[in-house]
C-alpha cells in the first residue's frame, strides 16, 4: 500500500465516527428548522492570530509590527464598509498565541480592539516538542489571562467581576489531548481551561484531523468529565431553560459537504468547515451551506449561529477573510437579506456570541444584538 493510500485510510478511520453520523444528524437539522420564521445569523470570526508566522520561520518584532499595521488598516476598511443590521463592524475576533507574547504586539491589538476591529482572546500551541504537563499548562494559561487582563485590559469578567474569562483557540487543533497525544500531552486540558475561566473553545471543526470528534454542528456542553482525555467527544446541546451550563462551552462551526465541485466534469464533494480562505468559493450558496448547518440554542431556532474561522497572516488569505473579497461577498449576504427578507445579519465577538447564547438559554426574548453584553462585560482601562 502505497503511503498516499496509508494516508486516505488513516484519515478515513479518524473521520468515521462523525461521518458515520452526519446523514443522521443532517436529518434531525432539517426535522428542527423553522422554514417560516425570519433568521438572525450571527457571524463570529475566529482568526488564529499569527503575525509572526511565515513560510520560513518565525519573523522578529519589526516585521510583525510592520505587518499588524497593515492588518489594521485592511481591518478598517473592511470594518467602515461592511455594517450589519446593527451597524457593527465586520470585524475578527483575534486570538493569540500565549507562546509567541510580545507587549508592543498587544498594545496594538489593544487599539484594535478600542476601534471595535477585533476583540482578542487566548490561542495556544504546546506540547509540540514533547508532550506538555497539567502544571506548565496551567501555569501558562493563568499567567497569559493575568497579563491580558491586568497590562493591556483585554478579555472579559461575568458581570464586570472576578477573575478574567476568556474564549480558546488550541493550536495544532490538539484539544484535551485528541491528537494521539501530539500537539498537547494534557489529558486534562478541558478542565485547567474550566479552572482558568475558559468559557468557550473555538477550535473546532476540525475535520479531516485527528482531532475531529463525532459531534457536529453544535453549541454543546462536554458529555464526559473534564479530567478525562477529549471529554468533548460527545455532548448535550445547550437549550433554552436549562438553570446551569457547564463551561468551557464546545462552540463549532459549519461541518457540512459541499457536493457542487465538479472535477473534469465529475462530482467531487469536499468539506465545508467555514475557513475563509483563498480556494474557497465566495458565493450565496456556500452561505447557505453555513446557514443550513443549523448551529442554534436548541428551542430557539431564528438565532443561528456561524463561527468561522481563518488564518489572518496566511497572505494569499487575507482577501478572502479581512480584504477585498471579505467586503464582496459579507457586503452580498448582507444584502441578500435586505432584498429578500429572510434574515438579518448579525457581526459578533466570540464573547458577544456566547453572550447571546447565555440570553438564549435563559429565555430572553428579543433580537440577538440586544445581549452583546449580557454577561460577559469587556475589562475596560
Amino acid at each position: 500500500m502505497s503511503a498516499e493510500q496509508t494516508t486516505f485510510f488513516t484519515k478515513l478511520k479518524w473521520n468515521l465516527p462523525w461521518l458515520a453520523r452526519y446523514p443522521f444528524e443532517r436529518a434531525a437539522n432539517r426535522l428542527q428548522q423553522n422554514a417560516f420564521e425570519k433568521k438572525h445569523i450571527i457571524f463570529t470570526v475566529a482568526n488564529h492570530f499569527e503575525p509572526s508566522w511565515s513560510a520560513n520561520g518565525l519573523l522578529d518584532l519589526t516585521a510583525q509590527l510592520r505587518r499588524l499595521d497593515e492588518w489594521r488598516e485592511m481591518a478598517s476598511k473592511t470594518g467602515e464598509a461592511v455594517r450589519d443590521c446593527e451597524g457593527t463592524k465586520f470585524r475578527h475576533t483575534n486570538f493569540y498565541p500565549a507562546e509567541q507574547y510580545a507587549p508592543e504586539i498587544l498594545d496594538k491589538m489593544a487599539e484594535l480592539q478600542a476601534e471595535g476591529l477585533g476583540e482578542t482572546e487566548i490561542h495556544l500551541h504546546h506540547g509540540v516538542d514533547a508532550p506538555d504537563t497539567a502544571e506548565n499548562l496551567r501555569k501558562v494559561l493563568t499567567d497569559f489571562r493575568d497579563c491580558l487582563a491586568e497590562r493591556h485590559k483585554l478579555l472579559s469578567r461575568f458581570d464586570g467581576a472576578g477573575e478574567p474569562k476568556y474564549a480558546f483557540v488550541h493550536g495544532n487543533l490538539a484539544l484535551a489531548n485528541s491528537c494521539g497525544g501530539r500537539f498537547c500531552g494534557v489529558d486534562e486540558e478541558m478542565q485547567i481551561l474550566a479552572d482558568t475561566g475558559c468559557y468557550a473553545d473555538m477550535t473546532l471543526a476540525s475535520a479531516p484531523d485527528e482531532s475531529q470528534v463525532a459531534v457536529i454542528n453544535k453549541i454543546y456542553e462536554c458529555g464526559f468529565p473534564l479530567t478525562e482525555k477529549v471529554p468533548h467527544r460527545a455532548g448535550k446541546s445547550v437549550e433554552a431553560g436549562r438553570n446551569h451550563l457547564q463551561m468551557p462551552l464546545i462552540f463549532t462551526g459549519p461541518l457540512v459537504f459541499n457536493w457542487t465541485r465538479r472535477i473534469k466534469g465529475l462530482p467531487v464533494p469536499r468539506l465545508e468547515d467555514g475557513a475563509l480562505v483563498h480556494n474557497q468559493p465566495m458565493d450565496l450558496a456556500r452561505f447557505n451551506r453555513w446557514k443550513n448547518a443549523n448551529i442554534t440554542v436548541k428551542g430557539r431556532t431564528d438565532w443561528i449561529f456561524v463561527k468561522l474561522y481563518c488564518h489572518g497572516f496566511f497572505d494569499h488569505d487575507q482577501s478572502a477573510c479581512i480584504g477585498e473579497g471579505a467586503r464582496e461577498f459579507f457586503g452580498k449576504i448582507i444584502e441578500n437579506g435586505e432584498k429578500t427578507g429572510d434574515y438579518k445579519v448579525y457581526f459578533a465577538s466570540a464573547r458577544e456570541a456566547a453572550n447571546m447564547v447565555f440570553a438564549a438559554v435563559d429565555g430572553q426574548k428579543g433580537t440577538p444584538g440586544e445581549f452583546r453584553d449580557y454577561r460577559l462585560k469587556t475589562i475596560q482601562k
